[in-house]
């Protein structure tokens, strides 16, 4: 989905990759899953399989997990790596985009049941050099509320991403792009996405939490959820065995490249880590319940609350609370980078957990792989609750 994209479209993607998916391998079936019923299951299998087909997506992962006694369905699907046909399994590591976003605003969170801050203290009084900083809010930031420019959009910085993939960027440099352009509205005024307002919420967690953003995220939020494939890599390292992600990304004539190996560090707070699909199954019930695993609290009940306190967007059926995306009632956040897209969300009224995984930015005219994906395997499984992202309307 284009609004939520960690870097907007580079170039029309309107090459198919039905090379890619020739000889598609089967599904692969998490061994002890109790599974949907096998009607049902089939159902879902045969969409997917059409809808990778029609869009010459390489390979998809999706499980779905229902805690109301209807079992669960976990499937991979087509090829993780083009080059040496081995097939996509739902073990394998990936890059998770801007879910990324829901570690770093939780670790702000626990920094303000800590005391260490309150989300109505303007940013200014822990951060200096932010423009219109004592006005705008540490809430402002993690609810896409402040009117900071969102770097991405610049587009010398695009097409410097698109000449050294593999550069490394520090916080302070991609501050400084947004930096260089006006507000886009007065704080508080409406909702816009923006990677800026992460990515200083990653500097806030590190000057206030004492140790790098890594360190931190580990020690306080991946451990005691008990997260081990889940990490912020500080440089451009995916964990093996992981899955390669293909993209045009603005590339003469749309050649598609593997972009597994080029460098996230542009989307640092806000988009750099790396997951697992049994990590991300793990770790939604804990972002939209605030409860670890072992039932201790992830955050106070108060601070989750308004963590879960979602606002319009000004897109239909679509929510935003601290760090969390609602759409039509699924709450978590999806993620977007060259050659990567994921969904991990929960609807708690249904009491279903969806991870999806896709292998691919190369969207043609669908807005976002990952987006149908999810749209294809809802209708079919919780059909009174479809995962629908509308197409901004600029």
């Amino acid at each position: 989905m284009r609004s939520f994209r960690a870097v907007p479209a580079m170039a029309a993607a309107s090459l198919l990759l039905t090379a890619l998916c020739a000889g598609q391998a089967p599904a692969a079936v998490a061994p002890g899953r109790a599974g949907v019923d096998p009607a049902t299951a089939q159902r879902i299998d045969d969409a997917v399989t059409a809808a990778m087909k029609e869009e010459g997506i390489p390979g998809v992962t999706v499980g779905l997990w229902f805690d109301r006694g209807h079992g669960s369905y976990v499937r991979s699907f087509g090829t993780a790596d083009t080059a040496t046909g081995a097939p996509m399994e739902p073990g394998l590591h990936t890059r998770i985009g801007s879910v990324t976003k829901s570690f770093t605003v939780t670790a702000v969170l626990q920094l303000v049941d800590r005391g260490r801050l309150r989300l109505d203290d303007p940013v200014s009084k822990y951060l200096a050099g932010v423009p219109g900083g004592g006005r705008i809010t540490i809430r402002q930031l993690a609810a896409m509320r402040s009117g900071l420019y969102n770097y991405p959009s610049d587009q010398a910085w695009q097409a410097e991403l698109r000449a050294h993939p593999t550069r490394s960027w520090k916080p302070q440099e991609l501050l400084d792009v947004a930096f260089r352009h006006p507000a886009r509205f007065p704080p508080g005024a409406r909702w816009e996405y923006s990677n800026t307002n992460t990515v200083l919420l990653g500097l806030l967690v590190e000057k206030l939490g004492g140790q790098d953003l890594s360190g931190y995220l580990r020690d306080h939020v991946l451990e005691p959820v008990g997260l081990k494939d889940t990490a912020l890599p500080k440089g451009a390292g995916i964990p093996s065995p992981y899955v390669h992600g293909y993209t045009v990304a603005g590339t003469p004539g749309g050649k598609v490249l593997d972009a597994s190996r080029w460098n996230p560090s542009w989307g640092w707070a806000a988009g750099a880590m790396t997951s697992t699909l049994d990590d991300l199954r793990t770790w939604v019930p804990a972002l939209t319940g605030g409860k670890l695993p072992d039932g201790k609290r992830l955050l106070e009940p108060g601070t989750q609350a308004q963590r879960m306190e979602a606002l319009p967007t000004g897109l239909p059926g679509v929510r935003y609370g601290l760090g969390v995306l609602d759409v039509n009632g699924w709450v978590g956040h999806n993620g977007e980078l060259p050659g990567y897209e994921t969904i991990a969300v929960r609807h708690p009224q249904q009491g279903v957990v969806m991870v999806v995984i896709v292998n691919s930015d190369i969207d043609k005219d669908t807005g976002s792989l990952s987006n149908l994906i999810g749209k294809t395997v809802t209708r079919i499984a919780v059909p009174d609750h479809l995962w629908s992202v509308p197409a901004p309307s600029s």
